[in-house]
């Protein structure tokens, strides 16, 4: 395997479009098993996948050059949840403008690009079509090989922006939107899926308890922001499946086990905050039990947490005490990378374009893709 080391500009997250300084730059690593060539390599990277637009570009040497975001947020918050036509247009309406903002914030011209890489799934069909024929007319324009990316690998690999990425092999815990995963991830493009959700994802707990308790959308984060006022053990919810063998997850029993305890109760802010804490305390425990025991089983010591369920700080600073405690090591993307977005998609884009793999000319997406199907990078 080539690591390349890549040098590049990155700035903090803020509201609307995330922006980047041009003034502070850092380190990024980006492992290539085979490079057919020894030049630079820069893309261009969309995503567009569920209720965030994005775009950015990637160099191989010069590292992130820009990366920017537009989140949906308010649009859907009205309707308490994504509604996919809405999304789709109004994907229609920023990727084009986020291109072009990207690529004039990279100081570079379609002459300087190499590839375009996008989102082909999985996620909502009519926004991953956005993104797609964007990404796949721009490349026939300019004349560029395309690849569609899997927005799974690419949060698998979000990780690899940071200044220390981590060594492969290594396990993964990809909690993202409708994903709850645990894999052995041995290199880009060889995944074995060790265990998942049976229903509902940790995220989805995480928002339909948060909808219960008449947070407002997203949940997710308005639930864990209030359950640092819960107290501890007033609440215990159940974590179902930890007494079986196995490394699969089941959270659809959390809303159900909230509804009963919420019923006949006013829901003052005191009582709101404990049953936040609690939910909060059972999904961590769960996804911190399994993560250990697949540790045990594959005898790896190396963990990598992401996606948007990735960002909550209960479960980051569980799952480093006790893979510390045990000899190990976990790895997080920052912040900004946990949830969708392109920087991700141009880090797996890139190393499937450098190893020679791109697109034919159909526009296509898919619904539903299975991580294990990818081929992989070739050696």
């Amino acid at each position: 395997m080539i690591l390349l080391q890549i040098t590049g500009r990155l700035g903090g997250a803020g509201a609307g479009i995330l922006k980047a300084p041009a003034v502070k730059r850092k380190k990024y690593w980006v492992p290539v098993r085979c490079l057919r060539t020894l030049r630079a390599v820069r893309i261009l990277s969309i995503e567009s996948s569920c209720d965030e637009s994005a775009a950015a570009v990637l160099d191989s040497d010069a590292g992130l050059l820009a990366h920017a975001v537009f989140s949906q947020i308010e649009l859907h918050r009205l309707y308490g949840g994504v509604v996919p036509e809405l999304a789709s247009r109004d994907h229609v309406q920023r990727l084009l403008p986020l291109v072009r903002e990207v690529l004039a914030r990279a100081g570079t011209d379609r002459k300087d690009l190499h590839g375009v890489a996008y989102t082909a799934g999985p996620g909502l069909v009519g926004a991953l079509l956005t993104g797609a024929a964007l990404a796949r007319s721009l490349a026939f324009a300019w004349d560029l090989p395309a690849v569609g990316v899997h927005h799974l690998e690419g949060h698998l690999l979000a990780p690899l922006l940071e200044p220390a990425p981590p060594p492969f092999p290594h396990l993964a815990l990809l909690v993202s939107g409708g994903h709850t995963m645990l894999i052995e991830v041995r290199a880009i493009g060889a995944y074995r899926l060790l265990g998942q959700t049976r229903d509902d994802a940790a995220g989805e707990a995480f928002d339909k308890t948060a909808k219960l308790l008449g947070l407002p959308y997203p949940g997710g984060p308005a639930l864990s922001q209030l359950a640092a006022e819960g107290r501890a053990g007033v609440f215990e919810f159940p974590r179902p499946m930890l007494d079986r063998p196995g490394l699969e997850f089941s959270f659809s029993g959390l809303k159900t086990a909230v509804l009963h305890a919420v019923r006949d109760h006013e829901l003052t802010r005191e009582l709101r905050a404990d049953v936040a804490r609690g939910v909060e305390e059972a999904i961590v425990d769960a996804l911190c039990a399994k993560t250990l025991r697949a540790l045990e089983q594959t005898g790896l010591e190396t963990l990598t947490v992401s996606g948007g369920v990735g960002a909550n700080r209960r479960l980051r600073d569980r799952l480093v005490r006790a893979v510390t405690a045990r000899g190990g090591r976990v790895y997080f993307p920052r912040l900004e990378f946990c949830t969708d977005n392109a920087a991700m998609i141009a880090v797996a884009g890139l190393a499937r374009l450098a190893a020679g793999q791109h697109e034919p000319l159909a526009i296509g997406a898919r619904a539903q893709w299975a991580l294990d199907s990818l081929p992989p990078v070739a050696a």
